[in-house]
This record gives C-alpha cells, sequence and structure tokens, in this order.
C-alpha cells in the first residue's frame, strides 16, 4: 500500500519506563531576584472563559505580582535551581507557600494553595484573550476575534462560546494557526457561515436577525504550516466556499486519514488511514502541501516580540477595507399593513 500519506503511525511495544513525578505548577512567570525567586507575573486566563484559572488567581488567595516565595511545604526554595524543583512531585496537591514581599522569612505569611500539573492550556487562554484585544484595539472594536485550538469537541465548543460573545460584531477574523485537528471541519463551516434568512419585528419595536445565532459579516482566516489535518481541512473548505481571504502560511498538508488503528500481537501498533480529500471541482486536496495562503504573510519573530503581529494586522487591513466598501446592512422595517 501507500505509505507515503499522513496519519500512518507504527509504534513498538511499550518499552519499560522509569517513575516519574509531575511537578506542580502555579500559572506563573517566576523571576531570580536576591538571591530568591519572586513572581514576576500571574498568568492570567480569558475573562470570557472560567475553565482555568492560575491557582493564584483564586479568591482569597492573598498573592500578588512581585511578592516572593521563600518556602514549598516548609523547605526554603534553592535559587542554584529552577523553582520547580521545590514542586517536583507535587501535581494537583495542595502545599503551603511561604510568602513575603521582601526576600526575607522575617515578617512572611503561609497560605495554602492547590497546584496545578500542566499550564498549557492556560497560557493558551491568555494568548487567545490578548489577541482578542489586539484586534479590538486595532479595529476600533469592529472586528471580532475567534480561535480554532482544533476542530474536535473542544474546537467547536470554542467556536460556540468565542462567537455567542461577537455575534454583534460588523467582522470576524478565524485564527486557525497551531490547529491540531480533530474531525472534518463541516460543522464548523455551516455555523460560521450561517446565511441571513430574514428579521424577527418584536412587539416592543426590536429587530433581530434570523437566525438570531449568527454573524453575517466578512470574514477572514489566518493560517500556517504547524496546522494541519483537520486543520487543513477547515481554510480547504473556507477557500472553497470563497468565505474570505485567508492569510498566514501554507498549511501542512495532512489530510488522508482517519489514523485508524490496529493492534500488534507484541503490544506494538499501525494505522491504515483509509480516505482522502477532494474538492467539488474533482481536484485531490493537496496532500503534502497544504493550503496556500491568498496573502502570504511571514510571522516575522522581530515583530512578534514587540507585541505585533504582522498576519493579524493583514486580516484587519483586508476586512476594514471590506466593510469600507460594503458597509453593515442597516434594516428598517417595512409600513405596517391595513388588516
Amino acid at each position: 500500500g501507500e505509505l507515503n500519506a499522513s496519519h500512518t503511525y507504527i509504534s513498538g511495544p511499550s518499552p519499560e519506563r522509569p517513575p516519574s513525578q509531575q511537578f506542580g505548577m502555579l500559572g506563573v512567570n517566576w523571576k531570580l531576584e536576591n538571591g530568591t525567586f519572586r513572581i514576576d507575573r500571574i498568568i492570567d486566563g480569558g475573562a470570557w472563559d472560567s475553565e482555568l484559572r492560575s491557582p493564584l488567581s483564586v479568591t482569597g488567595v492573598e498573592i500578588k505580582e512581585g511578592d516572593y516565595v521563600l518556602a514549598v511545604n516548609g523547605i526554603p526554595l534553592d535559587a542554584g535551581k529552577e523553582p520547580w524543583a521545590s514542586f517536583q512531585g507535587l501535581a494537583n496537591r495542595a502545599v503551603e507557600l511561604t510568602i513575603n514581599d521582601k526576600p526575607s522569612f522575617k515578617g512572611s505569611s503561609k497560605l495554602i494553595i492547590k497546584t496545578m500539573a500542566n499550564e498549557t492550556r492556560l497560557r493558551n487562554l491568555e494568548w487567545m484573550e490578548k489577541n482578542r484585544l489586539y484586534v479590538e484595539k486595532k479595529s476600533g472594536g469592529r472586528i471580532g476575534y475567534i480561535y480554532m485550538p482544533n476542530t474536535g469537541g473542544q474546537g467547536q465548543t470554542q467556536l460556540v462560546k468565542q462567537l455567542y460573545a461577537q455575534m454583534d460584531k460588523d467582522a470576524i477574523i478565524i485564527d486557525e494557526r497551531f490547529n491540531s485537528g480533530g474531525q472534518l471541519s463541516d460543522r464548523f463551516l455551516e455555523f460560521l457561515m450561517r446565511p441571513r434568512i430574514g428579521y424577527i419585528y418584536s412587539r416592543n419595536g426590536n429587530i433581530a436577525d434570523w437566525p438570531d445565532r449568527a454573524n453575517f459579516g466578512p470574514k477572514a482566516m489566518l493560517i500556517n504550516g504547524w496546522s494541519a489535518s483537520g486543520g487543513d481541512a477547515l481554510p480547504f473548505g473556507f477557500k472553497i466556499l470563497e468565505a474570505g481571504p485567508i492569510v498566514g502560511t501554507r498549511t501542512g498538508g495532512a489530510l488522508i486519514g482517519p489514523a485508524m488503528g490496529h493492534s500488534n500481537i507484541d503490544n506494538g501498533g499501525h494505522t491504515v488511514p483509509s480516505g482522502r480529500i477532494m474538492g467539488k471541482d474533482g481536484q485531490w486536496f493537496s496532500e503534502g502541501h497544504g493550503v496556500d495562503p491568498d496573502y502570504l504573510v511571514i510571522a516575522d519573530p522581530s515583530k512578534l516580540a514587540k507585541g505585533e503581529d504582522p498576519q493579524m494586522d493583514k486580516a484587519i487591513e483586508l476586512l476594514l477595507e471590506e466593510l469600507k466598501k460594503n458597509p453593515p446592512e442597516e434594516m428598517n422595517r417595512p409600513a405596517f399593513e391595513e388588516r
């Protein structure tokens, strides 16, 4: 069979692994200062999403940025090691922190918090919120921002949660950079591209859209080479539907699938993907190449380090131009009928 295909994997028997321990995490950036560790910044997820919070952001935890963490469970932090060394084996555990606003045990206080096992999702939520605020500021509040982490269940939940909060925006940027895939993206495209059927005029004089759970403004999509599988399918469908401009760099090109697996007698395994995608024009999806953007924009690290996002800026520019040419539709009710 064809081995030059995505979602084709071979795994050996499970190797013996030494015992391991997870580190407890606080959801913070650390800084070594005055010979000990202080909290440089507490990572804050989006205010719109309560699924995850730093243990130090919980109501009632009296600690702030700039405070020193002097000890964990009574054992002083070693400035010669990473701060996480003091949290080895303490993931998802209640721990006692000794803290102070100066690098001294004199006048210090103690508090009990429950650590996290992983900060990745928390930091991702913070990145999403920063992007949303970036678009809000650059567009004067006219353009909404939705991040699609994947095309699985989490991605669907995020799409609904974020779109419902921004249905009143004049336009929407769909950011699917780093999209890890999942399933094919028809449900996402149906929801994003819902057409307006009409309006609902209420007795109190209000006019509402029909359907009322949709955004009818122009859309733009951001892509990059870390988007693959379902992260290929989403912009592939977006382009076929001519839903709006696509900005960034081409996607990963991994859309032969799915990775249906079989177990071997030695406890290893292999997958045999069973399908390939083609467009309605009868052309194969470009496996190994991916979806090309309409506007090639490189994510310049020097600009990203300054808080700029060239890809986002281009999408904002395109949508503002479109809104200038085709402003949002305003609907006034027709004259009342004589009945």
